[in-house]
């Protein structure tokens, strides 16, 4: 599918990310894994570490998702969203049936549709510094860094990539036409994003992510307040004018609230 892709780049990227970003959707409203509407941030990569052609999509997922009545969150299984097999097939026929809606005409080769395709699924992490790790990571990459050129001169440019079968650095030398060529063709075409939301983080379920992190933040453990100092504890201190800290020899005092005047009530 590379050669199609590559000229159809603004409707075939549009409709990879789609077919990748609803199969998790789908597959995740299953009551047998998460059994809710999950949120998923799409990224296009279109290289490989050699600068190849290799269009394929990261997805950012949440680890849970909203009910269908919307009153509850659903948390997904520890280490575990949907079975990766299931999901690469679904992506799989997705794209397939996209396709022959959109575009009736094209043939492409029955390999297409007939090999197995790849999709691998990890934890990441939890809390915010994740969702930021990720997203330093794959979504403000471009297909090569500058650390990784360790070489240029008048006709050529060296630079470093990891093997993946040995998981060694390894120098990869090309002419400086070749290299040109390479790096350009990652270059979107104009006007087309390489992010984009889906399911729960989707402009039109604000409603819904907004109630989902409400949902979060009920659930979540309330944070203890820090302990006093000894002192603060046995000896009493003036504080607000005349009034008295109340204080005890033995024990620990705890603070719940303070009541104001406005809040007394009769016995």
């Amino acid at each position: 599918m590379r050669d199609w892709l590559r000229a159809n780049q603004r409707e075939g990227y549009a409709l990879l990310m789609k077919a990748a970003a609803d199969a998790i959707v789908e597959l995740a409203r299953d009551p047998r894994y998460v059994g809710a509407t999950v949120g998923v941030l799409a990224v296009l990569h279109t290289w490989t570490q050699q600068l190849l052609y290799h269009p394929h999509v990261h997805c950012l997922v949440t680890g849970g998702g909203v009910s269908d009545d919307g009153r509850c969150w659903r948390p997904a299984r520890q280490a575990f969203l949907v079975p990766v097999k299931a999901l690469a097939k679904l992506v799989r026929g997705k794209l397939r049936a996209a396709l022959a809606k959109k575009r009736p005409d094209l043939v492409l080769p029955k390999a297409a549709w007939s090999k197995p395709w790849v999709v691998h699924c990890t934890p990441w992490g939890s809390g915010e510094q994740a969702v930021v790790d990720y997203l330093a990571r794959y979504v403000f990459r471009i297909a090569i860094a500058n650390s990784r050129i360790v070489g240029l001169d008048d006709q050529t440019v060296t630079f470093r990539y990891k093997q993946r079968t040995s998981n060694r650095w390894r120098a990869c030398r090309l002419d400086g036409q070749e290299f040109m060529r390479r790096f350009l063709q990652h270059v979107l075409p104009k006007g087309r994003h390489k992010v984009r939301y889906f399911g729960l983080w989707h402009p039109t379920k604000r409603e819904d992510a907004a109630r989902a992190r409400l949902l979060l933040q009920l659930d979540s453990p309330a944070q203890p307040r820090p302990a006093r100092a000894a002192q603060d504890v046995l000896a009493p201190e003036r504080s607000d004018g005349d009034r008295l800290r109340p204080c005890w020899r033995a024990g620990v005092l705890r603070f719940l609230r303070e009541i104001f005047p406005r809040w007394a009530q009769a016995p």
